[in-house]
């Protein structure tokens, strides 16, 4: 019998398919909808989350902007006071964030590329993948300026998530100054420049860009 507001982080229902395949997405939806509507205002990410969400029949919403501490995450963090990715070879494609299926970072793992790729965080999923990609690197969750130093020594950050409705991470990356590749399956076009934004699955693509990204990336920072 109290007014509320709710906000809407995730695609829950896309999350709950990844992990129970033989659930309906129609009926999480349903759920979601029912939930959501009941209050006085939903708030999400962006506003192509807005649109998304009215197609599903959701009401009474709001874009909510999200932003970074652009102290802790700048690009003078980048080799200070060393290379935090020292003895690793170059170019360094890192993942930040939970490590669970819904964030889609097998699709990252599988890519054929040459140096190496990197994990950074914790969760369900990290096991299953160290066992499965014992080339790459976990190194594990970050916090605070070690974090930010994560984002800023790596040549290109990868986000293939299919869940996420903004992606905190992208625009921390950003901040660092590291070029980003993500999916085209979240909410991430309004953060990213034109061809940024990839199939999620695409791993033909997806070479093809993170190449292309990185070798744009060495020439700006060699010159």
């Amino acid at each position: 019998g109290k007014p509320f507001t709710t906000s809407y982080h995730t695609k829950f229902p896309e999350y709950i398919r990844a992990r129970f395949p033989f659930i309906p997405i129609r009926l999480s939806y349903k759920f979601m909808r029912n939930f959501h509507n009941s209050g006085g205002r939903t708030m999400v990410t962006t506003e192509s989350m807005v649109g998304f969400l009215k197609d599903k029949g959701f009401n009474n919403l709001s874009a909510w902007a999200r932003g970074v501490d652009t102290s802790q995450f700048h690009p003078e963090k980048r080799f200070k006071p060393k290379d935090v990715y020292e003895g690793i070879e170059r170019p360094i494609f890192v993942n930040v964030g939970r490590v669970a299926v819904e964030k889609n970072i097998e699709a990252f793992l599988k890519i054929d590329l040459p140096g190496s790729k990197v994990v950074v965080g914790d969760g369900p999923q990290l096991n299953y993948l160290k066992e499965k990609y014992p080339d790459a690197y976990f190194l594990g969750a970050k916090f605070g300026n070690d974090l930010s130093r994560h984002f800023a020594d790596a040549d290109v950050f990868v986000f293939p998530s299919k869940t996420d409705t903004f992606g905190l991470v992208i625009i921390e990356a950003m901040a660092t100054g590291t070029p980003v590749l993500c999916s085209n399956e979240a909410s991430h076009n309004e953060l990213m420049p034109e061809g940024t934004c990839l199939p999620a699955d695409d791993a033909e693509a997806w070479r093809t860009a993170l190449l292309g990204v990185h070798q744009g990336w060495k020439q700006r920072t060699s010159s």
